[in-house]
């Protein structure tokens, strides 16, 4: 992936980041731009900023990353004290500036921006009925959607009720920040699927998609976001008031933030993304453990994994036995090297250039393989091509034995919850047994890391988890796939339920 995995070439593809701000005294647009750049890791297509200085909305979005779409004169003509920002890789929607957020809205009873990470699996049965009721769409995306609802609720329904009706209306993955004219919101979806945390700062409050954008800050991580909860900050920047507006029996979190999207600093659902790696790569070798030479990750997000698993192997072999003391185990060492300098490599037009492009981006360190078994550990293996060319990488550069082991189960259908994964005629994993996918890839071995490990390291049931990609059965009512639980999905074009 980028960083790591198999997405070097073609794989899963970074998600959204959202960040919202509200300050004592100070203008808002530079700590978005510092918190931006902190999940610029979620979305490199687009950024964009939206502030209100207490009488009008302010905004600039442009394509690109953080560091190009904004110069010191944008900063600058950003005023006031609160505010939203977005960066964004698409996952529903066009690829152009009209898809990029955050969505910026002005209607009778003020202005909204929205900032989305996330993907509806309703959003166009909620078009099709708006469009019917006279609302105009500028764009295909899924967060325009919402910003219409929620401006038509807005026109006779308090801020509170009528975020909680747009809620009953919407289904599907969303993490939000909203400004309603100088007011930022924070919303997550009843299950909790995308990550959104608070924040303190030393003169204000932040919500935002991971806890790095606050270390950014210099500011404290408060907790999560609820899943169903509403969190809004006060104008001045003095506090905040939450509201829980929909619970539900079980949440569906989403596995893969833990094991890729997620900076390693991050701490989500109280744990720090970087120890739940390791962790994950110690059970990698307590089910799956090689014994070899050396073990050596796919940078980036392979490395942790990497660590935990050679820790394991320094403890006990791969049979389980107490190590002997005079047995090293398998050695951790950085056998790749990245060259951050390349761009993705989907835009190389041949195939022959696409696998070029491995060879650019990560280079084997002879010296580390030459004569030796290996294992290498990777996040994840998508469409199979980098891991055949990462095998063949190794094998060329001296390695005796070549083993696979990733730190997440197979792959075998796509998601709709908001990452850009590809179709199943894509999916190495989606109608190949694990024996089939080590030949294709030409590894001596391959093992994945099994759901039960990547729940019990979470602290999760299955059914408090959104596992759709390594098991088919998704928590939402996504159209021609199955569920994981009874899931019953909003019925648009009838009269809403009454206000609590």
């Amino acid at each position: 992936m980028e960083p790591g995995g198999d997405g070097i070439a073609a794989g899963p593809r970074e998600k959204c980041g959202v960040v919202g701000v509200a300050l004592e005294d100070r203008p808002a647009a530079r700590p978005l731009y510092y918190a931006l750049y902190a999940l610029q890791h979620r979305g490199q297509e687009s950024a964009g900023i939206v502030t209100h200085d207490g009488f009008q909305q302010h905004s600039h979005v442009e394509r690109g990353l953080v560091g190009d779409a904004f110069d010191l004169d944008d900063l600058e003509s950003l005023t006031g004290t609160t505010g939203i920002g977005h960066v964004r890789y698409p996952t529903a929607g066009s690829l152009d500036k009209s898809c990029a957020q955050p969505f910026s809205v002005s209607f009778k009873s003020g202005s909204l921006g929205l900032s989305h990470n996330g993907n509806l699996v309703n959003a166009a049965e909620i078009r099709d009925d708006l469009a019917h009721q006279g609302h105009a769409f500028t764009s295909d995306g899924d967060t325009e959607v919402i910003a219409h609802d929620l401006a038509r609720n807005l026109l006779d329904a308090d801020l509170v009720r009528a975020v909680k009706r747009t809620m009953e209306r919407i289904h599907g993955s969303y993490s939000l920040t909203i400004m309603h004219d100088d007011t930022v919101l924070g919303v997550r979806d009843p299950k909790g699927n995308r990550p959104l945390c608070i924040g303190k700062l030393d003169d204000g409050y932040v919500l935002a998609s991971e806890s790095a954008a606050i270390d950014t800050l210099d500011g404290e991580l408060v907790r999560d976001v609820r899943p169903g909860e509403l969190v809004v900050l006060e104008s001045d920047g003095t506090g905040y008031d939450t509201y829980q507006l929909v619970e539900e029996d079980h949440t569906g979190h989403c596995f893969f933030e833990h094991v890729y999207f997620a900076r390693p600093d991050s701490v989500i659902d109280d744990e720090l993304v970087y120890e739940v790696r390791r962790t994950l790569g110690r059970k990698l070798w307590e089910e799956a453990g090689v014994e070899t030479d050396v073990v050596m990750p796919v940078p980036d997000s392979g490395r942790a994994f990497a660590s935990g698993y050679a820790d394991a192997a320094a403890e006990t072999t791969a049979d389980g036995d107490p190590r002997p003391e005079d047995d090293d185990g398998v050695a951790f060492a950085e056998g790749l090297m990245k060259n951050r300098y390349v761009g993705r490599t989907f835009i190389m037009p041949t195939q022959d250039e696409r696998e070029r492009a491995v060879r650019l981006k990560l280079n084997p360190i002879r010296s580390t393989v030459e004569g030796k078994t290996v294992t290498i550990i990777d996040d994840s293996i998508v469409r199979g091509t980098t891991s055949t060319q990462l095998v063949d990488l190794m094998k060329d550069a001296g390695a005796e034995e070549v083993h696979m082991r990733i730190g997440a189960p197979p792959i075998i259908a796509p998601c709709y919850l908001g990452i850009d994964m590809a179709t199943r005629d894509e999916l190495i994993a989606a109608d190949r047994s694990t024996e089939e996918i080590r030949k294709a890839i030409d590894a001596d071995s391959l093992s994945y890391l099994s759901i039960d490990a990547i729940a019990e390291t979470l602290g999760a049931g299955h059914e408090d988890l959104c596992l759709g990609c390594v098991t088919g059965e998704y928590p939402f009512d996504v159209e021609d796939e199955a569920t994981d639980r009874d899931v019953e999905r909003p019925a648009i074009g009838e009269t809403p339920p009454a206000d609590d």
